[in-house]
């Protein structure tokens, strides 16, 4: 009798204990697979902050170099229109001659960027140099003189680079037109910046083993690249990387590229000179960037091999000892109130627009429907409004995404706010689409919401060069349906204001059409 009463409580007891194992056994299996989940996920977290962190310093080294480039061109260009100013003032004949001589050597001695200033006659012969000769060869066979022979601004020019015939170094030519008294083509004025000036500058900055920093014309052709190799000056790079990414992306950016000169991938920032022609590159090679994550993931690799090696020991050790029931009763009681608390979050995220906050079309939807069944019992009229965000791809593509999503959400902040009734709804509809539903309101009083938001929408006066009215503004169309509409018209209303917004679009944008009675 006694082992009667003992064997059921055994029993229950195994009953119990068994699938409390089996759910242990199951939880250190997990751990085990989640272990190296987190670590592929931080490794890969990891690996883009890095990235992201030599974006940024790539972007901060191509920003210094620009402004390196652009202060040793202006100091040229400065003291070209120096002599320029004495050359056509003082003359370079006479008592003026010898002092601009002189103006010429002196500032070639003090000004670190110059390698030489020159002044060549309209047959390009040289008339003063900064030099103690002048060659006898001329001039004007150069790019740059030819190119102030045709051109009659008074602007500074870069030119290509050349190879000095005095020399035989490679130069970056800054020239200035001279004019005669009477406006016509008197000369050239020239500094000349030797390339080893670059080079010594830019091989302070670090940029790894396989790192490049480019200096080059926005046409194209290459003036100086570390590392340095001299049979690349002169060269067309217009068919690169970079100055593909300059054509498409504007006068800064960052991006990982292929060289096409060595095929090395890199982080590449580059960024266009305000002033002048020039673009300015630098670029960490991925696998000098990623060189040391590589190393730190391999060891955290490693530590995760052993932390799952000792949780496979002590789980098994462990799992005979665990009291399951209580245990498992709280973790269920606690999973439950998690759960719920998620799908209370859920609900309200499904009946909201992530990026503007208000309701997303979804609930628009089942407000319509319910908001027409009403309609139809009461016989009160329900309207409803649509907006779009005139030429809103043009702004994306002018200004970009991060500012096309902060003007939504101005502008469904705007449409919020002047909506004053509870009863009243304002949804994003899609993209740059937005709706306003009205119940109880007839035609005239939903034309007068939509004057409202369309002038409050402009009051905000967000700049859009791609708009006529250089500020941002919506179209709007307006329906109401007519009193006691059966709730299957819902479809026809939205189709209706649809209809008339295109219709606002197609008149000039920027404005309000409809608002005048119509039938279901």
């Amino acid at each position: 009798m006694p082992n009667k009463r003992v064997n059921p409580e055994i029993s229950r007891l195994t009953a119990e204990k068994r699938p409390a194992v089996r759910n242990a056994v199951l939880f250190i299996l997990a751990l085990c697979l989640l272990l190296p989940a987190l670590q592929v996920w931080d490794g890969w977290r990891a690996r883009k902050e890095r990235l992201a962190e030599v974006a940024v310093a790539t972007t901060n080294m191509s920003h210094a170099l620009a402004a390196q480039a652009e202060s040793a061109v202006r100091v040229v260009d400065t003291v070209l229109a120096g002599v320029v100013e004495r050359a056509e003032t003082d003359g370079m004949t006479g008592a003026g001659r010898p002092r601009l001589q002189l103006h010429l050597k002196n500032m070639a001695a003090e000004v670190d960027e110059l390698d030489g200033l020159f002044v060549f006659g309209p047959d390009g012969h040289w008339l003063m140099s900064s030099e103690d000769r002048l060659p006898l060869y001329t001039v004007d066979d150069r790019e740059y003189f030819q190119y102030h022979v045709k051109n009659p601004d008074r602007f500074v020019h870069v030119g290509k680079p050349v190879r000095s015939r005095s020399t035989g170094e490679w130069m970056l030519p800054v020239s200035r037109r001279l004019n005669n008294p009477d406006g016509t083509f008197g000369g050239v004025a020239l500094g000349t910046i030797r390339i080893a000036y670059f080079s010594s500058l830019y091989q302070s900055f670090d940029v790894g083993q396989s790192g490049v920093i480019m200096l080059a014309l926005d046409d194209g052709t290459l003036i100086y690249r570390l590392p340095h190799n001299e049979k690349l000056v002169g060269t067309d790079i217009s068919n690169g990387p970079v100055h593909q990414m300059y054509r498409s992306s504007g006068p800064a950016g960052t991006a990982m590229l292929r060289s096409k000169i060595d095929g090395i991938e890199r982080l590449y920032s580059y960024r266009h000179l305000e002033t002048y022609p020039l673009i300015v590159a630098t670029a960490q090679s991925k696998h000098d960037i990623l060189e040391k994550w590589l190393k730190s993931v391999l060891g955290q690799a490693v530590f995760t091999a052993v932390a799952i090696a000792l949780l496979l020991y002590f789980g098994r050790r462990l799992v005979r000892q665990i009291v399951i029931r209580d245990h498992l009763e709280h973790e269920l009681v606690q999973a439950r109130e998690l759960l719920q608390e998620h799908n209370r979050a859920l609900a309200v995220l499904a009946d909201h627009d992530s990026l503007t906050g208000i309701a997303n079309r979804r609930r628009f939807e089942e407000a319509l429907e319910m908001e027409f069944v009403r309609a139809a019992r009461s016989g009160a009229p329900l309207s409803l409004l649509m907006f779009d965000v005139d030429y809103f791809k043009r702004y994306n593509d002018t200004y970009g995404h991060v500012a096309g999503d902060a003007c939504l959400r101005q502008v469904a902040q705007t449409l919020r706010d002047c909506l004053v009734r509870p009863a009243d709804l304002a949804a994003r509809y899609g993209g740059e689409e937005f709706v306003a539903l009205l119940p109880d309101t007839d035609p005239a009083g939903a034309r007068m919401v939509a004057e409202r938001i369309r002038q409050a929408v402009m009051a905000l006066a967000i700049a859009h060069a791609g708009n006529g009215a250089g500020i941002v503004t919506i179209s709007v169309g307006v329906d109401t349906s007519a009193p006691g509409a059966p709730a299957g018209s819902a479809t026809a209303l939205v189709e209706r204001a649809d209809a008339l917004l295109y219709q606002a679009k197609h008149s000039g944008r920027n404005q309000v059409c409809g608002g005048d009675l119509a039938a279901s």
